[in-house]
């Protein structure tokens, strides 16, 4: 899988195209002219979202009514797909070859593996950013699964809605569990599918870290059901559907839904201690982008392709010895983009690399 082109106009500061070599694409230039940017498209042509911005009307130039976004992504030499991407206020309108698409199967037209300073909330954060790391990691492999996650969503906001307006109108407990079967019955279906495909992908992700390519740093993970101890976890449908009936009144206390995946979480070790409480930032660096190699290495077993690799501000996240293996790593393999505002850089890495020299947007290439 290679973007052999990407153009963006009114997205930010970018108002033309670049042609991307198939190996490793070097964006350089200072801070604030736009670099970032140019990540940032190819991640919300591929994902329909941003990594800087949940908000993707944020995005769009001042000086525009919309944005859009086009890849022209090759498959194979056979299969070559125009792709395209628009925002029009709180809109995103998405096409693959001038036809609309459904999200679930556009998801599937172009892959990115994103590594940039946010991304450290994977074990600096909260568990969301944690389970997100999960679902889009799940997400790329399958994309129809983006509808289980929506549905999800929309059922526990329903059964937040419900309970909120039954604590304040004092409903009584059998009033409210009568009303809750319908949403519990939903929640639990769906919670059992997302809990078995995160065991999942953790169990991959664990078999496919890189064990020697920062000199034999080790990485593990655990994914931690909120249901752990409450029961046998092998045969959640069940365990969920029991506590779902068990925690009603406590639900209708809180006035929100306690019980479900939303409330799971990951540990991360690194060299058998849990990164969050004990690492260093480098450690916690380290770990993320060897997390994410073992999301491409996944996602290579699975699909027999690789993702795209974007990596924002490299020589700030990572040391020239750690590049350097990492580079060595990807030769071959996926077609990378990084940024950085060094030239340093350029001359040490830039010798096979199509290089992108961007001012106030405009890219370059030198």
């Amino acid at each position: 899988m290679r973007l052999l082109r990407l153009s963006a106009n009114g997205f930010r500061n970018l108002n033309e195209s670049v042609e991307l070599g198939r190996g490793l694409n070097i964006f350089v230039g200072e801070n604030g002219q736009g670099k970032t940017n140019w990540l940032e498209a190819a991640t919300v042509l591929a994902t329909t979202r941003s990594f800087r911005t949940s908000r993707l009307t944020e995005a769009v130039s001042f000086s525009e009514s919309q944005a859009i976004i086009r890849g022209t992504v090759e498959e194979s030499a056979e299969i070559v797909r125009d792709l395209q991407l628009s925002i029009t206020g709180n809109t995103k309108s998405i096409s693959v070859n001038g036809a609309k698409e459904p999200l679930r199967s556009y998801l599937s037209q172009l892959a990115v593996v994103v590594f940039e300073s946010g991304e450290l909330d994977i074990v600096r954060g909260h568990p969301e950013a944690r389970r997100r790391f999960l679902d889009d990691g799940i997400v790329g492999l399958h994309p129809p699964f983006v509808q289980v996650f929506a549905d999800y969503t929309r059922v526990v906001k329903q059964k937040n809605a419900l309970l909120a307006k039954a604590a304040d109108n004092g409903t009584q407990l059998n009033d409210v569990t009568t009303q809750l079967e319908p949403w519990n019955d939903q929640l639990a279906a769906l919670a059992t599918r997302i809990h078995k495909a995160r065991m999942r992908y953790v169990e991959r992700l664990n078999e496919s870290f890189e064990r020697d390519l920062f000199g034999g740093e080790t990485v593990s993970i655990r994914y931690v059901s909120s249901l752990e101890g409450k029961g046998d976890l092998n045969d959640y449908a069940n365990l969920i559907t029991e506590r779902l009936k068990l925690r009603v009144q406590a639900e209708l206390a809180s006035g929100h839904s306690l019980i479900g995946t939303h409330r799971d979480d990951l540990e991360i070790f690194f060299d058998g201690h849990e990164l969050r409480k004990f690492g260093s930032s480098g450690q916690q660096r380290s770990a993320v982008l060897l997390l994410q190699l073992a999301n491409i290495n996944v996602f290579n077993t699975t699909r027999g392709e690789y993702p795209l690799f974007l990596i924002d501000d490299i020589d700030a996240e990572l040391d020239y010895d750690r590049i350097s293996r990492l580079l060595a790593f990807l030769d071959g393999k996926t077609q990378t983009i990084v940024t950085t505002s060094k030239e340093g850089f350029v001359e040490k890495f830039g010798s096979n690399a199509t290089i992108f020299h961007v001012n106030a947007g405009n890219a370059e290439i030198q």
